[in-house]
């Protein structure tokens, strides 16, 4: 049997060609009959699918991925990984290198490009701390993800309610009913 194995750190994923669409096409066009395909990040050694695929994988099927730090990030992790399933008698092949085995030279070219991932991703790491530090330095500074409203609106929308109900109000900014809520605790906290 052919496996194919593809992995996205997060929805959103889609640049350098790692978009779970583009690897499952790959996977497809390489021969995989079944694909499993996981959306969680390679340094989490618990990936459902991949936990599933590697049940049912047996000696003499072939696990197809398109590159390397699909399977695995870290040196370690892809080690133990990848000489578990050759050591079991499956083929693992990896589409922009070709197959990898357990021989001196396949061991290297493995050990090499596994090295190589495990360095890129702590240096998108230390890139995004590095840029935090530097943006908490800006006093209007906000950790996680972006407002979608503007204190504007938001102050907007809580005069509104004041003639309108919720509904009328929802209607008319887009805002939901539970942030139009929570800004109008948080208004009645900071009140007298």
């Amino acid at each position: 049997m052919i496996f194919g194995y593809a992995r996205v750190s997060t929805n959103g994923q889609a640049r350098d060609g790692n978009s779970l669409e583009v690897q499952i096409n790959a996977l497809r066009e390489a021969g995989a009959e079944k694909i499993f395909s996981d959306v969680f990040s390679g340094s989490k050694n618990n990936r459902p699918e991949l936990d599933k695929l590697l049940k049912i994988i047996q000696s003499g099927d072939t696990l197809i991925i398109t590159k390397l730090d699909r399977i695995a990030r870290s040196l370690i992790q892809g080690i133990q990984l990848l000489e578990n399933l050759n050591d079991k008698g499956i083929i693992i092949d990896v589409l922009n290198m070709g197959i990898i085995d357990n021989s001196p030279t396949g061991k290297l070219i493995r050990n090499i490009m596994l090295s190589f991932s495990e360095f890129e991703r702590d240096m998108i790491i230390q890139r995004t701390q590095e840029g935090k530090t530097i943006a908490k330095q800006n006093p209007d500074f906000h950790d996680g993800r972006p407002k979608k409203f503007s204190r504007t609106q938001i102050n907007h929308a809580l005069e509104l309610l004041q003639t309108h109900s919720y509904k009328q109000v929802t209607a008319m900014t887009g805002i939901s009913r539970a942030t139009l809520g929570r800004a109008k605790a948080k208004q009645k906290s900071k009140s007298p």
